[in-house]
């Protein structure tokens, strides 16, 4: 015998719809418009002036924070995918980098390693965020914010800087010291900012920890 078939007068109640065919496409939506959202506001943080450093031709600016706001709040996929969007804009010449740059030009010069290490650093960020996430504090943000956005961003920026300013490893290395006091003042912003967010509307939404089977 199957299921009662609905001319059958059972009292079998009609199945209902499986919940994700509702809910699928709204969370797509909201990915779409999480990632959009993120990639604005690098772009908005593109609006404050660089600022010039001695040593190497890679200024200070305030983008750094955007990416590590988009892997903190957004977690890895997210975040990522956010800072790529950003990188696509810009490549068509959008000029929404810092200083109203923007074009292929910019992938192939001293900053192109800060810029191709962006999204790699979001999803760093995002990822080290939901490791730490069921214990997540703005201690551990900071600390995923250092590693993701501070070592993963100068390791993959500081030899790309050395191959297109013509300049030694070395100098670029000791160049970018004038990039750290601003870029912890950054992860700590971003750092209090995602523990913020986690505590009134988080983003990042984990599966529920399963029953261990005997």
């Amino acid at each position: 015998m199957g299921s009662c078939p609905p001319t059958v007068r059972c009292g079998c109640a009609p199945e209902p719809l499986p919940a994700y065919r509702v809910t699928s496409g709204s969370v797509k939506t909201r990915d779409l418009a999480y990632v959009a959202l993120f990639a604005a506001i690098v772009a908005v943080l593109g609006v404050i002036p660089p600022i010039a450093v001695p040593l190497v031709p890679v200024p200070i600016t305030a983008q750094t924070l955007g990416v590590m706001l988009a892997g903190s709040v957004l977690g890895a996929r997210r975040g990522g995918l956010a800072l790529l969007l950003f990188l696509a804009v810009v490549a068509v010449g959008a000029p929404v980098l810092s200083g109203g740059h923007g074009g292929l030009g910019v992938f192939v010069g001293p900053t192109a390693g800060y810029l191709y290490s962006w999204p790699v650093a979001a999803f760093v960020i995002g990822w080290l965020t939901q490791l730490f996430w069921r214990r997540f504090n703005a201690a551990y943000s900071f600390l995923a914010n250092v590693l993701g956005g501070i070592v993963v961003i100068y390791a993959i920026g500081i030899p790309f800087t050395s191959v297109y300013a013509d300049v030694s490893l070395s100098a670029s290395f000791v160049g970018s010291f004038s990039f750290l006091p601003g870029d912890l003042v950054k992860a700590l912003i971003a750092a209090l900012v995602a523990d913020g967010v986690r505590r009134s509307y988080p983003v990042i939404e984990l599966p529920a920890r399963q029953p261990a089977h005997s």
